[in-house]
């Protein structure tokens, strides 16, 4: 899925990763959360997903962006 598609939650494209800005939190058209962060291996995962590490400043930003 291109990120186009993405409705961006968190994030004004100034952060460490330019206009990537990671680690970041999105909204996909079919209403599930894509979270952008650095990889983390505290655990392994079962085969086809990933763990992602994401400050909790941007959790609670996706959250507001949301209305929850």
């Amino acid at each position: 899925m291109p990120r186009e598609e993405l409705t961006r939650l968190t994030g004004n494209g100034n952060g460490t990763c330019g206009e990537d800005d990671c680690p970041n939190v999105y909204r996909t058209t079919s209403g599930s959360i894509v979270v952008q962060g650095d990889v983390s291996d505290a655990f392994t995962p079962p085969q086809g997903e990933g763990l992602v590490e994401i400050p909790e400043s941007v959790l609670r930003e996706a959250v507001r962006a949301l209305g929850w």
